[in-house]
């Protein structure tokens, strides 16, 4: 079975600097894949290729085993898009717009509307057919929204931010129905957001992106455990980058040593004598004595702590001037600031990356 979505070292430009730099993807059918970066990082641009909106200055984009191509209209494709802006007509109901791709496709109106009420019943919208989108609540709207973009029974399923605008608790709601309905469906859903969270939670497979480059793909757990450079592990997730270097290398592991400190950590793939080391806040423990086999770092001073419900996040200034970020369970307050502590962690937790280039 060919790949869902593939793009071989596309790049896209319109008239200035490239929003998509020499971009490969491989996008497997069934998966929930998301497209994740900071705004302007060409992520919505890849969407649009692959939507077949736009097309690339060279390279290729693949659907399905089938080209995108300029001579056949986006909407005769595999695909359908939800929008952030939901992109409803203001005049229709929401059963006329979920009805809409299928009228455009020729299908009678008996099946059109019997496909429409079947997928408003999917989403819980079955009730309110006859309202207009001004009736409905951006929930309500984004869930029309994507009944539309079910109707027309796509292959792969295009969302570009479709729940930026709406409030914390909607979108975790919201969050867990679009996984829930991608498994049942078996769809591929290709998934735009800049919210670190939201593609941590929803995603099989992600990649980072910046300045239109695809930086790293993988699973969550191997981007935010086992990134490939410094701005991937700043990007997802909060962290702290030590300056280390490495004192002896073999295939398994190396030994660095890093603000007082020595420890022997899972090898990297890159050359030179100096590394960042990358150290997640949750990973650094102070409140307790070292445990056998961990690696300590000097005595150092809490700097500040603040409560963030489920946890205590707190800074550790160490002699060099450094500053730790850790976290500590709500249920354990740290000490005073001011007091002196001793931060460790295990070894297996400090991960090597290549040093950032010089400013």
């Amino acid at each position: 079975m060919p790949p869902a979505v593939l793009l071989s070292k596309v790049w896209k430009s319109f008239g200035g600097p490239p929003v998509v730099r020499d971009a490969s993807l491989s996008i497997e059918p069934g998966e929930f894949f998301s497209l994740l970066g900071s705004s302007g990082c060409g992520k919505s641009s890849t969407l649009r290729l692959i939507a077949g909106f736009d097309f690339p200055d060279e390279g290729s984009v693949t659907v399905c085993g089938s080209p995108v191509l300029k001579s056949q209209p986006a909407y005769a494709g595999p695909v359908n898009m939800v929008f952030q802006n939901y992109a409803l007509f203001p005049h229709l109901t929401a059963g006329e717009n979920v009805a809409f791709g299928l009228r455009m496709q020729g299908i009678s109106r008996a099946r059109r509307e019997t496909r429409a009420r079947d997928m408003l019943a999917l989403v819980r919208m079955q009730d309110y057919a006859d309202r207009l989108p001004a009736q409905l609540s951006g929930g309500q709207q984004q869930r029309v929204a994507l009944a539309r973009a079910l109707a027309t029974q796509p292959q792969v399923v295009l969302l570009d931010e479709p729940l930026g605008a709406l409030d914390l608790r909607l979108r975790r709601e919201m969050q867990s129905e679009l996984r829930n309905l991608q498994q049942s469906l078996g769809l591929t859903f290709v998934h735009v957001t800049h919210d670190q969270e939201e593609a941590l939670s929803l995603s099989d497979r992600l990649c980072i992106m910046d300045r239109g480059t695809i930086l790293q793909t993988g699973t969550p757990a191997e981007l935010y455990h086992r990134p490939t450079s410094p701005f991937v592990a700043g990007f997802l997730g909060e962290s702290n980058l030590l300056t280390g270097t490495i004192l002896e290398r073999s295939p398994e592991a190396w030994t660095v040593s890093t603000e007082g400190m020595t420890a022997r950590i899972p090898a990297g793939d890159f050359p030179g004598s100096s590394t960042a080391i990358l150290l997640r806040p949750e990973h650094v423990r102070f409140l307790d004595a070292p445990e056998p086999g961990s690696t300590a770092f000097p005595e150092a001073t809490v700097a500040q702590s603040a409560f963030r419900g489920p946890s205590h996040q707190v800074q550790l200034r160490l002699p060099s001037g450094t500053v730790l970020s850790a976290s500590a369970d709500a249920h354990r307050p740290p000490p005073p600031e001011g007091s002196r502590v001793t931060p460790w962690c295990r070894p297996d937790f400090l991960w090597p990356l290549p040093p950032p280039p010089p400013q």
